[in-house]
């Protein structure tokens, strides 16, 4: 997946201007995909310039004007093609899982500490995240909203990017106990 596929399906939900695509990427789409600002605002012009994408400016009074954009039919037939195409296995390419892989070789205490930290993270998301779901549900329970939903797809990603933190979360306190466990272990022993 290219960073025009993200940009052209965050924009699916209506006319945004670029600070407040990053912000929509932030919080929704952050969970899945990650760019900077200076990233989407390049994407933007250059699918615009292709097509994909058509902007218009926003004259304001006593602030800046600012451009918005909305996808195209263009736009809509390339994210059918993306659809369309075999989707690559996902992996994880984490720094911390490199540093925890090395754990019997190097001091515990930093990476004990990065987990915690890691673990704080995940904790944070899960309460934005399910913050984002009720609010994306309204006053539908989940089932009625799957069902009847204008939107789900914006759901069913948050719904996913909830469980990977809860997971997250998980998973770095039960390393966190492994690896105190060991510590504790080994001081008796010296």
């Amino acid at each position: 997946m290219a960073l025009r596929h993200a940009v052209l399906a965050a924009l699916l939900d209506g006319e945004f201007s670029g600070y407040q695509l990053a912000k929509g990427f932030d919080i929704g789409v952050a969970n899945f995909w990650h760019a900077l600002p200076q990233q989407l605002y390049a994407e933007l012009a250059r699918l615009e310039g292709e097509g994909l994408l058509s902007g218009r400016e926003i004259v304001q009074e006593g602030r800046p004007n600012k451009r918005v954009f909305q996808v195209t039919e263009a736009g809509f037939a390339e994210l059918e093609r993306f659809a369309a195409a075999s989707a690559k296995p996902s992996f994880i390419r984490d720094d911390l899982l490199v540093k925890v892989q090395a754990v019997d070789d190097i001091p515990a205490a930093p990476v004990i500490a990065q987990l915690r930290e890691r673990a704080a993270v995940a904790e944070a998301k899960t309460e934005v995240l399910g913050k984002l779901l009720r609010r994306l549900r309204g006053d539908l329970d989940e089932e009625d909203f799957l069902r009847t939903g204008r939107r789900i797809g914006p759901y069913l990603t948050c719904r996913r990017g909830l469980a990977f933190e809860r997971e997250t979360r998980e998973w770095c306190l039960w390393a966190v106990e492994s690896l105190v466990g060991r510590e504790s272990l080994r001081r008796e022993s010296e």
